[in-house]
């Protein structure tokens, strides 16, 4: 396949007038227009002509519950995979290619199975189905090691301290999938169970199996701060024991202020820390958004932190066996405490534009920052030779999504 006629988000994050060539589910050359690449195309290869199109990697989303009526749970690891087909292609469907569905605090044979299920979903893609189905880069485990005075939409009947036997239990359940983890540092045995996270390794495994041209993949899973009370000096020794993440800046946690400074402090001070926000109009405001840009330049992941109602409207949910009630683009909690988003991460880049943020630095925190922050930057995020061919089409004038690209699959949207 040729990708023709666009301006290309390159490695060097900025747009550039280029030619995008793959072979299957690789891209094998960039050139720009009039120049011969030196990669011959078979005579049958497609042509894409991405004229007035940026031209984006395809998005990642680290962190999200659900969306399109399923949630990351399930009654049996079955159960559990069929949602993460169906989340994996309404993800696909709107620009986001590679994902991290996320656990919350569940009771841990719920947890087993979100991790059986995903290993069970990821074999299936590996065997090359579902290919219209965002792939399954892995998971995150946000809980149940969190405080409860900070839990936001958690249960809190479903928290415990941390407990390093049963990560490493729920590992072996995801067959190495679990590429994050969320827990508070200020719990007893919490710096212990981060450095028990850090020499946990996952194993060496090609991407797409099946498709032996693109890399294998295999490292640390991140440990991320977050739902927490912590102060600065707690939290940067979390961030000095191995933790090296932030859980959705400015909620559940201390906020930032000039005489107490807390955990935005140590992430701030802590140059390797990347730092998700959501963006979806609701969680932050758009002040709020810009100054997170501003302090974390280069480290900033957007997420979506969506929950099953996302593409679907107002109405009555569920979030991790709890109700959800959304009207007017709020998913609220029956006591009132938000609940997670209803918007996707395309819409949530859309929302940081919207806000001032500069399409270059929000494409970034949308594509190449949260691979880079959960160790898949090798494979995923950026559009240069030897990469996963995952392509994001977006109109020039209004950012509208044109066409979606994961390998030779070509979506195209009316949006």
């Amino acid at each position: 396949m040729t990708i023709r006629n666009g301006l290309v988000f390159a490695a060097d994050c900025r747009f550039h007038p280029l030619n995008v060539e793959t072979d299957g589910n690789i891209i094998t050359a960039l050139s720009r227009p009039g120049e011969i690449s030196g990669q011959a195309s078979p005579a049958s290869s497609p042509e894409v002509d991405a004229a007035g199109c940026y031209v984006l990697p395809g998005l990642t989303d680290i962190h999200f519950h659900g969306c399109a009526g399923h949630e990351c749970y399930g009654g049996s690891p079955e159960e559990a995979a069929e949602h993460l087909r169906h989340m994996g292609e309404y993800e696909l469907s709107v620009g986001v290619t590679s994902i991290c569905p996320t656990a919350m605090s569940l009771p841990s044979e719920a947890l087993f199975h979100i991790c059986r299920g995903a290993a069970l979903f990821r074999k299936e893609q590996e065997r090359g189905s579902y290919p219209a189905s965002a792939l399954l880069a892995g998971i995150h485990l946000e809980g149940p090691f969190l405080n409860p005075l900070k839990k936001g939409a958690q249960k809190e009947d479903f928290l415990r301290l941390p407990d390093p036997a049963l990560l490493s239990r729920l590992q072996e359940a995801a067959e190495g999938l679990i590429r994050l983890v969320t827990l508070a540092p200020e719990l007893e045995g919490a710096l212990e169970c981060i450095r028990a996270i850090r020499e946990l390794r996952f194993p060496d495994r090609p991407l797409m199996p099946s498709r032996e041209k693109i890399p294998s993949f295999s490292g640390k899973i991140t440990c991320s701060l977050g739902h927490t009370a912590a102060d600065y000096h707690t939290a940067l020794r979390a961030f000095q024991a191995g933790a090296d993440h932030v859980t959705h800046l400015y909620n559940a946690m201390p906020p930032f202020h000039h005489r107490k400074p807390s955990l935005i402090d140590a992430a701030m001070d802590c140059e390797h820390v990347f730092v998700e926000l959501i963006c979806d109009g609701v969680h932050s405001s758009p002040s709020a958004v810009r100054a997170a840009f501003r302090l974390f330049p280069g480290r900033l992941v957007l997420i979506s932190d969506s929950l099953e109602a996302a593409g679907l409207g107002s109405g009555h949910f569920r979030l991790g066996g709890q109700d959800v009630s959304v009207t007017d683009g709020r998913a609220l909690l029956p006591d009132g405490t938000l609940a997670g988003s209803v918007s996707n991460l395309y819409d949530c880049l859309r929302k940081a534009v919207s806000f001032g943020i500069p399409l270059e630095q929000a494409a970034a925190a949308a594509t190449i920052n949260p691979c880079r922050s959960v160790g898949l930057d090798q494979v995923l995020g950026s559009i240069e030779p030897g990469k996963a061919a995952h392509f994001l089409l977006l109109d020039q004038k209004d950012l509208a999504v044109r066409a979606v690209i994961r390998d030779s699959l070509i979506l195209h949207s009316g949006r």
